[in-house]
């Protein structure tokens, strides 16, 4: 059977294409749990073409399993990192009954170094007057 727990497959199409995976459970008759070198995640068995090796997994095996099932075989296997969290402030509204409800801001320290709206038009504004007077004047 081609889509069997511990078959070697090479992903073809999307980003992940031309990187070997393994599939780790069988979730649908053509949708499939891959992982590997490719990111771990449900794939379409027409985007993957089957290889005649097999490795020894359990269904629904985790990530330090394959990983370690891959290193047996000498290949990479991908490493995500997970997302930093990031502390946010926490605003404070008061509701017309006057109770106080707590809301969580998202940190904009990325976008607060960039200019703002009005710098931009008014830099605009200045290049336009420069430009204007460097023109000579038709007579």
């Amino acid at each position: 059977m081609l889509n069997e727990v511990g078959r070697l497959c090479v992903k073809i199409a999307g980003r992940d294409a031309n990187k070997v995976c393994v599939i780790v459970d069988v979730l649908d008759n053509n949708i499939v749990l891959i992982d590997g070198e490719t990111r771990r995640r449900k794939c379409n068995m027409l985007h993957l073409e089957p290889l005649s090796k097999t490795i020894d997994i359990a269904k629904g095996a985790s990530h330090a399993e394959v990983k370690k099932a891959f290193a047996a075989l000498n290949m990479e296997v991908l490493e995500t990192k997970p997302k930093n969290s990031v502390e946010r402030e926490k605003k404070i509204k008061v509701n017309r009954q006057g109770t106080v409800e707590k809301k969580v801001k998202k940190d904009k320290s990325k976008k607060s170094e960039k200019p703002a709206k009005k710098e931009k038009l008014e830099k605009a504004e200045k290049v336009e007057k420069t430009e204007k007077k460097e023109l000579p004047k038709k007579e």
